[in-house]
């Protein structure tokens, strides 16, 4: 038996709707579980490794749009491997191919679920909702010392909930804050006030990372989603709702922010973190110079140095996600990277604006990809698992479109088919 159900084709069967709400509590469970991220492997992997294998052995069906994007993650992750016939010691590299590609996989599984049935769309952004609000209440707690052995949900006092690194921690509670912007922008103004109790923890809890990342991608994504809006909406009625909504949100963030930085704890660490180049950035062998190295270096590796390899001459990662495909992935992976990214991003932005049901998911998943590429320039995003959600989400949607267009030509085909007469 398939979990792979369509019920709005199908005649009510209970045994299949209990399969098809089953199917849907694992989704929950697992987008759930991505939240809390403590130790590795997390309980997301061993959930998501589970309910992978059982999806894909009841019949969990990959489409030719979906096998694309499985293809150039394989190629992406196979071309890692290679890397290991240049490296010295690769005690720790098949853990860490082993982890990009089940990453790899995660993203192929979301796209397959959510092309198998659009409505999962919103069950994960409503349990990623959910997870992102409960990590950062812990993050936020755990800031301001609310009760004993908060602590460990903080590092260097930077609030990071229920994750290893605040880095990830802050950009992981940007996705769901876009879903309740997006919520709050087009819904019932019934809904605001707890729309806007959501926006606030979660907001909290990026400023609290002080990860200057989160903040960039929070920003970049907030503005670029109302734009996408208002070319997407056509009347001006709707258009100025979406300004004046925006505005005065926008306004209110301003004034938390002002009373919150009345706080001292928070008003030094901001102003560090504030800075747009800090000294490990401009130093010397700093971020910037180990980038400029790093590539030079690349350039004479056309199978990469291997995972981790990098970080062991300079003492410090990547943290430039461009570098880290070159290093790590070798030039064939690091090329494969560029074409995935940017395919997913002209596919993403040539449907985004039509009117469809998963339109608002492919919407914010899109602004988030192309903000995680420009944050990527700083930070190495490799194996963030949001990442891969939204990137199976983004190509989830694109499947669906391509499956719609196919349809529309298969009706329209079909009228026009002549009617010929047969004789006795």
């Amino acid at each position: 038996m398939s979990l792979v159900l369509d019920t709005r084709r199908q005649p009510f069967n209970p045994h299949r709707a209990g399969l098809h709400l089953f199917g849907s509590a694992m989704i929950g469970l697992g987008v759930l579980l991505s939240g809390f991220v403590i130790s590795e492997p997390a309980p997301y992997e061993l959930m998501m490794a589970s309910q992978i294998a059982l999806w894909f052995v009841l019949g969990l069906k990959i489409s030719r749009t979906v096998g694309l994007l499985m293809l150039m993650l394989l190629t992406f992750n196979l071309s890692g491997l290679f890397s290991m016939f240049v490296m010295k010691d690769i005690s720790d590299a098949p853990m860490y191919f082993a982890v990009s590609t089940f990453l790899a996989i995660t993203a192929v599984f979301y796209a397959a679920i959510v092309e198998a049935d659009h409505r999962r769309l919103a069950l994960i952004f409503h349990v990623w909702v959910l997870a992102a609000i409960i990590t950062a209440l812990l993050g936020i707690l755990g800031y301001f010392d609310a009760f004993p052995g908060s602590h460990v949900f903080t590092r260097y006092n930077r609030a990071m909930g229920a994750f290893q690194d605040p880095n990830v921690f802050g950009p992981y509670l940007v996705a769901p804050l876009l879903y309740l912007l997006y919520r709050m922008l087009t819904g019932p103004l019934l809904k605001t006030p707890l729309l806007i109790l959501g926006i606030l923890v979660l907001a909290l809890g990026i400023f609290l990372s002080f990860s200057r990342a989160a903040w960039g991608l929070l920003i970049f994504g907030a503005i670029v989603l109302v734009i996408v809006m208002l070319l997407k909406e056509r009347t001006t009625a709707f258009r100025f709702k979406i300004l004046a909504i925006s505005l005065g949100a926008a306004v209110f963030l301003v004034l938390v922010l002002a009373i919150a930085l009345q706080f001292p704890q928070i008003s030094d660490l901001f102003s560090n973190r504030a800075k747009l180049v800090q000294d490990y950035d401009g130093a010397r062998l700093g971020r910037f110079e180990r980038h400029k190295i790093g590539f030079l270096m690349a350039m004479e590796r056309p199978l990469g140095m291997g995972p981790m390899a990098f970080g062991k001459i300079f003492g410090e990662d990547e943290h430039n996600i461009w570098l880290k495909t070159l290093t790590t992935y070798g030039w064939l992976g690091a090329v494969t990277y560029q074409i995935m990214l940017w395919s997913s991003l002209c596919f993403g932005f040539r449907y985004m604006l039509r009117e469809r049901p998963w339109q608002p998911f492919l919407m914010i998943a899109w602004v988030l990809i192309l903000g995680h590429a420009m944050i990527g320039n700083v930070i190495d995003t490799d194996h963030w698992r949001h990442f891969y959600m939204l990137l199976g989400m983004l190509w989830g949607c694109i499947a669906l479109e391509h499956r719609h267009q196919r349809d529309l030509t298969s009706r329209t085909t079909r009228r026009d088919v002549p009617v010929t007469a047969t004789t006795a």
